[in-house]
């Protein structure tokens, strides 16, 4: 499969030719999605016949979104864009957001990295077991705020003040076991 394998819809792939002698034109293709992915910042790519299984994850996740844009998506549903990814693979994905968003696309990226989501997002959602524990606008709560949030909020503090509750009435000694 190359960078420009098939079009998500019959009918919007490049041709050649007229009427019913219209075939796939993929030189056409391979420019095209060139022009997109070294639009978005992915400059190492500049051969369309490169086959994607040649790419590492950060470049195969990197090339999904320009894919999107070409296509004419308006939102981008990311969901743990990052999480097989090493640090430089992962801060190329983060700029490739950064630069979808700055070219007005609405982005929901979904991630258990409170760093990743910092970097990139403007309004977050934290959700515990599908229900919203928290809703609020970039600079409005720490990183340590929301980790507290995402693993497990108010629950968490409570099980800290009844252990430290037990500690405090057995002279910091932890429960014997049976």
């Amino acid at each position: 499969m190359a960078l420009c394998c098939a079009a998500p819809r019959r009918g919007l792939e490049p041709t050649k030719g007229w009427g019913p002698f219209k075939i796939y034109d993929r030189k056409k293709a391979n420019a095209i999605a060139v022009d997109a992915v070294q639009r978005l910042g992915i400059t190492r790519i500049t051969d369309g016949d490169r086959l994607v299984g040649g790419l590492s994850g950060g470049e195969r996740q990197s090339l999904a979104i320009p894919r999107a844009v070409h296509f004419g998506a308006r939102v981008l549903i990311l969901d743990e864009p990052t999480a097989a990814l090493g640090v430089k693979q992962a801060t190329h994905v983060l700029r490739i957001v950064n630069e979808a968003k700055r070219r007005g696309l609405a982005v929901i990226f979904i991630t258990h990295q409170v760093m990743h989501a910092m970097a990139v997002g403007d309004h977050f959602a934290v959700l515990i077991r599908g229900a919203i524990a928290a809703d609020f606008r970039k600079g409005e709560k720490s990183g340590e705020e929301i980790t507290d949030l995402m693993a497990g909020g108010a629950s968490m503090a409570t099980l800290e003040a009844e252990i430290e509750g037990y500690m405090d009435s057995h002279d910091g000694h932890p429960p014997q076991q049976i």
